[in-house]
């Protein structure tokens, strides 16, 4: 186990927030009141563009900086680490200077393209799909609308911005569709595609790599002169190594914005990788294979605001005991299913149904989209995977917890810290295994017999809604 000589400063670029953190050097908890944020709000697009400014969110994520100097929090740090939300990308001109925003994961806009490559192939290499959401798809497009000579996700920019140096990592690399899992170097036929030589993508550099702040920043935050900052790690890598799911035994459900369930396992002798699952590295070592899911934390925060919902509104709702049947298809599906946004459904509702009764079916069919990739785990690695639960949806909302804990039919641990992606960047960097702690949920009988007599009418209504998601309008 690496340990750090002192205590560990954790930035974490989300898509709803940037946030900078201290944590123990121990077991990477965060310290309590050593934390500042930044809220950020996304700038989408009838266009389907879902963008970020780039000089607001890096500006915002210094100011977290400052903030934890006035309050005397960057003293006697030992480790600066970096947990980052994946497929982010700027296409930059010949000088460095961003040409576009912070394009998102959830930016629909792209090029459609007809390769002759085998995509079956490609996708086993690279744990990745010729999709929108990859720089296959994204670096065509900037191509066709402009003259980028560079390409960097944001990571890589906030990295350069605090160092002067513009690498990548591995993990970070890997959620840009154009790694070679295997080797950790680009893939040649995923540059082709792209129409992109590797020389004007950011270098990647091992797990091991440290940089040190810049001057400029050494003179505002001397307490970090000589402070090694270390690569980011993907923010879902990040999230199953910060709950304790970081063996091969374990799938982690985590619950943010959006939603994922994963498992992390040695590279080498990896699984056949399924059609259906994606897969992205951890580190020089680790693989994270898994299933995404577009509405989680978000879908619970609109119905909430649009219904007008207390926090404890389903305190008297019996899990999976509502008539109706939400399909959360609101904000589409990630790859390698196509239904785009504005598909979500509600079958069988009537006039007695309430705002719970709503709220209820919605989080049950996200519950029951992030099973259908618990099973296939299951399926893929032999065995009924251990379960342990978080993030900020996780941790907000008890009966959420009692919801997936029925659906998955069998126990859960629930990981007791909220800060699930910054404490999972610095076990990755300084070589820590924290425990998930938390409650220990075992699924109420009734609970699970109810959620078993709905999956089938589920899954029916389901694949209606994918056919209607692929009709003209």
């Amino acid at each position: 186990m690496t340990r750090t000589d002192g205590r560990v400063l954790a930035l974490d670029l989300g898509t709803s927030s940037a946030r900078a953190l201290v944590l123990s050097d121990d077991d990477a908890s965060p310290i309590p009141g050593a934390l500042a944020r930044h809220k950020i709000a996304p700038t989408y697009g009838s266009d389907g563009s879902a963008t970020l400014d780039l000089h607001e969110y890096v500006e915002g994520l210094l100011g977290c900086l400052d903030e934890l100097q006035q309050n005397g929090h960057l003293e006697n740090i030992g480790a600066i680490v970096l947990s980052s939300q994946w497929h982010s990308i700027v296409a930059l001109d010949n000088t460095g200077g961003a040409l576009t925003p912070v394009i998102t994961w959830a930016d629909t806009r792209s090029v459609d393209l007809a390769p002759s490559v085998d995509e079956h192939a490609f996708h086993a290499r690279t744990g990745a799909w010729l999709h929108r959401l990859y720089w296959t798809r994204r670096i065509p497009w900037l191509l066709s609308t402009g003259s980028p000579a560079e390409f960097a996700g944001l990571p890589d920019l906030v990295l350069e911005r605090l160092t002067g140096e513009r690498v990548t990592s591995v993990s970070i690399a890997s959620g840009t569709g154009t790694l070679d899992l295997a080797t950790g170097t680009y893939d040649d036929e995923a540059l082709d595609i792209a129409g992109v030589r590797a020389d004007r993508l950011p270098s990647i550099v091992p797990t091991g790599w440290t940089g040190s702040l810049s001057a400029e920043y050494a003179r505002r935050w001397p307490g970090l002169v000589g402070v090694p900052v270390h690569p980011p790690t993907g923010d879902g890598a990040a999230s199953n190594v910060g709950t304790g799911g970081y063996d091969v035994g374990t799938a982690a459900v985590t619950v943010g914005t959006s939603a994922a369930v994963r498992v992390v396992h040695p590279i080498d002798d990896a699984p056949e990788l399924p059609w259906e699952l994606w897969r992205y590295r951890v580190d020089d070592k680790r693989a994270v294979t898994g299933m995404a899911f577009s509405a989680a934390g978000n879908l619970h925060a609109w119905l909430t605001g649009v219904l007008r919902l207390e926090s404890d509104e389903l305190a008297g709702v019996e899990v999976g005991a509502s008539r109706a049947i939400a399909i959360p298809f609101m904000a589409g599906t990630r790859p390698p299913a196509t239904v785009p946004s504005g598909s979500g459904v509600f079958f069988g509702l009537s006039f007695d149904d309430t705002a719970a009764d709503l709220l209820a079916a919605s989080l049950q069919g996200a519950s029951l989209e992030v099973d259908r990739g618990l099973r296939m785990l299951d399926s893929l690695f032999g065995r009924q995977l251990d379960v342990v639960l978080g993030g900020g949806g996780i941790d907000a909302s008890e009966w959420w917890r009692r919801c997936l804990t029925a659906t998955f039919a069998r126990p859960t641990t629930v990981c007791a810290e909220a800060e699930v992606g910054a404490r999972g960047a610095a076990a990755v960097a300084l070589g820590l295994s924290p425990e998930p702690g938390g409650e220990h949920l075992t699924p109420v009988p009734a609970e699970v017999d109810r959620v078993a007599t709905m999956r089938p009418r589920y899954e029916a209504l389901r694949e209606l809604a994918v056919q209607a998601s692929q009709e003209p309008a």
